[in-house]
């Protein structure tokens, strides 16, 4: 697939700023959904298509897609990406808060998968290629509602994957390591204000710690345990141009030696190394990124 019409959503920033710029760099004609129009003004003075969307709301999919296949009569790829992380202990974060995250980070992506498959199916080709994350793979405490979105992603995709291959389209989830972002630190905010206080605010401290970092600093000291957004994107586009892509491409700094981790150890050898890696993130932070 050389050329064609994407759909790149959660685009303002970050990992999918770089898909969408790696796309239209590739040939592609992109359109580019995110909340915030106005931080997607590079991409679209480089000729990216950019709109305002809101994933959770189904009428500005439609709009979405709607534009897209009738401008340029195809929809060819179909990244989703938006996405977010609201962190809390299970008992303090409130229920609409637990279901907005899943609107978000599972709900919009179905809904998208939704709308372009029509469109997809009628030219027996296609690529879904869903943004998930190693996240998708282990855990931490007061993490456990966007770790549950993520692990559903995944098993989402899966499913999907079987569903459509006979239709000739492919869908392909892509598992993001350590990448530079505003992610965490947001995760880290929300995180606090869950559980900063009461039953399990020390978890909540010691994690919130390393998570707040800001995302510049990271970038200018953490180049040996963060990769540039750019990676993800590289991995997008390899999806795309392949004949027969993976089903899984897992990118970013330590994404592939946690998954190795993860399958080798039980659940509580697992238990113990996220304990301890929490423990040297946050070592890390002073140490090397000077963060109190």
């Amino acid at each position: 697939m050389a050329r064609g019409t994407a759909i790149v959503t959660g685009a303002s920033s970050g990992i999918g700023a770089a898909i969408a710029r790696r796309l239209h760099d590739d040939g592609f004609t992109v359109y580019a959904a995110a909340r915030r129009l106005d931080r997607m003004a590079g991409l679209a003075q480089a000729g990216v298509h950019a709109m305002a969307i809101d994933v959770t709301d189904d009428e500005a999919l439609r709009r979405l897609v709607d534009l897209a296949a009738g401008e340029t009569g195809r929809i060819d790829v179909l990244v989703n990406n938006a996405g977010y992380g609201s962190f809390g202990a299970v008992e303090d974060v409130p229920l609409a808060q637990a279901r907005q995250q899943f609107e978000v980070n599972v709900f919009a992506v179905a809904r998208l998968c939704q709308l372009v498959l029509p469109h997809m199916r009628a030219a027996r080709s296609g690529r879904i290629i869903n943004i998930s994350s190693i996240g998708a793979k282990i855990y931490q405490p007061c993490g456990a509602w966007y770790h549950a979105s993520k692990f559903a992603v995944e098993g989402l995709s899966d499913c999907l994957r079987l569903e459509c291959a006979p239709l000739g389209i492919q869908v392909v989830v892509v598992q993001p390591g350590g990448v530079v972002s505003e992610f965490s630190a947001a995760a880290g905010e929300s995180l606090v204000r869950a559980s900063g206080s009461g039953a399990y605010a020390d978890q909540a401290r010691r994690v919130a710690s390393y998570l707040t970092i800001d995302a510049a600093t990271v970038a200018e000291k953490a180049g040996p345990v963060a990769s540039a957004p750019s990676v993800v994107a590289a991995a997008v586009a390899r999806a795309v141009r392949a004949r027969r892509p993976r089903t899984r491409y897992r990118v970013g700094r330590g994404a592939k030696a946690i998954a190795v981790a993860r399958w080798l150890l039980s659940d509580r050898a697992f238990d113990r190394l996220i304990d301890r890696t929490i423990d040297f993130l946050n070592w890390f932070a002073v140490r090397a990124l000077g963060h109190r």
